[in-house]
């Protein structure tokens, strides 16, 4: 039995490899798609061509996009409670994930390398500049990150429980959780969150996610691509 906080063989790794996003299933192709755009006309085919091609872009330009539903992914994710927060905001995806109800073994924590400053006109965002006393602060942050870990081993030692130990883990402890969408949903994910106006940490997963799908969907990333989009 393998563990799930082992990246499976398909993956990325982001945050300076300590978290990563694998592939571990998918369900259908690009011809999935447009064979759904036309099964009221009762035909199949089984290789794109480039009819196929101008009917998968009009479909996405025009935001018809329940063919696309069709094309469904499964990945796992190995990133830290505050982007599992962030990412759980999108609700049409299907999540499942390693509880600490049931296990303390192999718990880590992120620890950024370069830690960046607030943003003066934005209460929401930070500046890409690192702060000047970025190593001073990455020490905090480890300190804080043993300090918790000795606290949560302290508590079971003595009896507590996991589920009520765990409240003392940090916010930056790496979880990992499996999830679960269809192609048309997971565009709307990329369109957020691989923005500049997301949070830096979960952008880099919306990244990796667009390494491992392009080379299941290209006419798909080639389409965005042609629309100044990086794939």
């Amino acid at each position: 039995m393998e563990h799930l906080n082992i990246p499976p063989e398909n993956h990325v790794r982001v945050l300076g490899g300590q978290g990563w996003v694998g592939l571990i299933d998918r369900l259908g192709t690009e011809s999935t798609i447009v064979n759904a755009a036309r099964v009221s006309f009762g035909k199949l085919k089984r290789e794109m061509d480039d009819r196929d091609v101008t009917l998968l872009e009009y479909l996405i330009s025009n935001r018809h996009t329940s063919p696309l539903e069709h094309v469904v992914f499964t990945f796992s994710i190995h990133c830290p409670l505050f982007v599992r927060g962030q990412w759980h905001r999108h609700r049409t995806w299907s999540y499942n994930e390693i509880s600490r109800r049931y296990t303390e073994i192999d718990l880590e924590f992120y620890t950024p390398e370069k830690l960046r400053g607030q943003a003066e006109n934005n209460r929401q965002a930070s500046v890409e500049a690192a702060i000047p006393e970025n190593d001073r602060c990455r020490e905090l942050i480890a300190a804080h990150n043993r300090r918790s870990l000795e606290l949560y081993e302290e508590l079971l030692s003595k009896g507590v429980c996991r589920e009520q130990a765990r409240g003392v883990l940090p916010q930056n402890m790496m979880v990992t959780f499996w999830g679960t969408v269809d192609l048309a949903n997971l565009l709307h994910f990329l369109e957020l969150r691989d923005s500049p106006h997301a949070q830096y940490e979960i952008r880099e997963y919306a990244v990796a996610i667009k390494k491992l799908i392009k080379p299941l969907v290209p006419h798909v990333a080639a389409y965005f691509e042609k629309r100044g989009q990086v794939w």
